[in-house]
């Protein structure tokens, strides 16, 4: 099959999942379409939001209508490193027996994630990056599609473990999910309310996953569209010569090579299921707030002025 016929699959496959997802979970496009492009790009992603606004539900239906194993693991502060990774035991023969945790599955919803400790922490962060487990000197790899989910409560911070910068870099993009509209809400508690079930149809594979990340990565990108990706992230950098008095004035730390990549990556797959055949700077634009918010450390100044990540990269594009 020809890239330009599985581009068009893409663009018809993504909007039956999208019509699927919508049967469950009622508005959140936004917060969807980032997920999904995340999927798509082999990327992870950061869900921030407050309690009760449908992160597991929403995730759970990701993961069946992909057709992939979902595991959540909700970390508290006793949460150890075995716990999510796996442990090996003795059997009766009085043989090692590696026993495997719950990050041994496509999707892991990582639920509060800033709740747990460090050591666990830098567990599930060596089988983000690299896709696979190291127990008692024995390499585990993880099955393809791997991603990670991890959602974070912007609320209370009492006995919190806030994800430290290098951590937070290897998610590519952080979702702020926002409280549904009025007329949403209704919509909400209308279909959570009443005994319908919804049978939700799984349009995908894990193999068709893999297929649709190989393709992502072929999409040819103009040499201007990488400048301009590459010119976005150097300028929330306030060390550098041309950064803006804007930026010196409220930024401490700037976006890293990562941030690059991943607009770049993300920009491919948002043109891929508008079926284009190549990004363009409106692309880059479209995915940059979610893959920058993250990645940029506004300083006491920015916070006393009540200026967030957000103005800050809208008023750079």
């Amino acid at each position: 099959m020809s890239d330009v016929t599985a581009i068009n699959n893409l663009v018809e496959k993504h909007k039956e999942l999208k019509q699927e997802i919508a049967k469950v979970i009622v508005g959140q496009d936004a917060v969807i379409d980032q997920i999904l492009l995340s999927i798509y790009t082999g990327g992870h992603s950061l869900l921030i939001g407050v309690p009760g606004l449908a992160k597991t539900l929403m995730v759970n239906t990701i993961a069946k209508t992909l057709g992939l194993d979902f595991k959540r693991i909700q970390f508290t502060p006793d949460l150890m490193p075995s716990d999510i990774l796996g442990s090996e035991i003795l059997d009766q023969n009085r043989n090692f027996k590696f026993i495997k945790g719950p990050i041994f599955s496509n999707i892991i919803l990582a639920d509060e994630i800033n709740r747990t400790p460090p050591k666990t922490q830098a567990a599930l962060l060596e089988a983000m990056q690299e896709r696979s487990v190291t127990i008692a000197g024995n390499q585990y790899k993880l099955e393809a599609p791997y991603f990670v989910l991890a959602t974070q409560n912007p609320i209370e911070q009492e006995g919190t473990y806030p994800l430290p910068e290098a951590q937070l870099d290897r998610f590519m993009f952080a979702i702020e999910l926002k409280y549904p509209s009025l007329e949403e809400e209704v919509q909400v508690v209308k279909a959570t309310t009443s005994d319908n079930k919804v049978d939700l149809q799984t349009l995908f594979n894990a193999k068709e996953i893999v297929e649709v990340q190989q393709l992502v990565r072929r999409i040819p990108v103009a040499d201007n569209v990488i400048e301009y990706a590459v010119k976005l992230v150097n300028s929330t950098r306030p060390n550098l010569d041309t950064a803006t008095d804007y930026v010196k004035k409220y930024i401490d730390w700037g976006a890293g090579p990562r941030a690059s990549q991943n607009l770049i990556l993300g920009a491919k797959a948002n043109a891929a299921i508008a079926g284009k055949f190549s990004p363009d700077i409106e692309d880059v634009k479209a995915v940059a707030i979610g893959i920058l918010r993250h990645r940029i450390i506004k300083n006491y100044k920015a916070e006393a002025e009540g200026i967030s990540e957000d103005q800050i990269i809208t008023s750079l594009l």
